[in-house]
């Protein structure tokens, strides 16, 4: 059990290592247009599937009440989590426009869609991307290998690992750099030393 433990962790950490060492410029890009975004009175919305759903609401949780240090909430929405929205758009259309109608009813102009597939194939993520380019948000795709979801995306955080665990693993820690980036970029005070 032990070395099964230590290879987890092993694997884990050479995952993040590459990831993140690979993308510390497109991390502070993607901070930076996140603070305007939400600075000029946007909102983030996330979206994504199964494990990828659930970070989309830990992510947009952190923007919304807090990160490290006390500061206003900045506007973030899972479309993950309105049972009733994804049960009838899924039974009266279709499960891929799940993230399009709900984008086309909440997005606007100058807002920020952060997309979340592992596969980079998912075709509801991939739809919502779409929706949300035509009505102008800038998009963000967060994927495994990168998929056709590396293809719609303005911007897109890959991470190349055959195990969607690791690839979950490094999303999360991804998303975490990003909130506190963000933080920093919006309330540099609450930093000083």
């Amino acid at each position: 059990m032990d070395a099964v433990i230590e290879q987890i962790l092993k694997d884990s950490i050479a995952v993040k290592e590459k990831a993140i060492g690979g993308q510390r410029a497109l991390i502070g890009d993607v901070a930076v247009k996140l603070a305007e975004c939400v600075a000029a009175g946007h909102k983030i919305l996330l979206f994504g599937n199964g494990g990828s759903a659930a970070d989309c609401q830990h992510i947009a949780a952190e923007f919304v009440n807090r990160f490290r240090i006390e500061r206003p909430p900045l506007g973030a929405i899972a479309l993950t989590t309105d049972t009733s929205a994804l049960t009838s758009i899924g039974n009266d259309y279709d499960f891929d426009e799940i993230f399009a109608k709900q984008i086309t009813a909440l997005g606007r102009s100058g807002d920020f869609a952060w997309g979340i597939s592992t596969s980079g194939n998912s075709a509801n993520v991939l739809r919502g991307v779409e929706v949300a380019k035509e009505i102008g948000l800038f998009t963000l795709g967060m994927t495994g290998s990168g998929g056709k979801l590396a293809d719609v995306a303005d911007l897109v955080f890959r991470v190349e690992s055959d195990s969607t665990a690791r690839v979950q693993e490094t999303h999360i820690t991804i998303a975490h750099i990003v909130c506190e980036l963000v933080d920093r970029i919006l309330f540099p005070q609450a930093f000083d030393e």
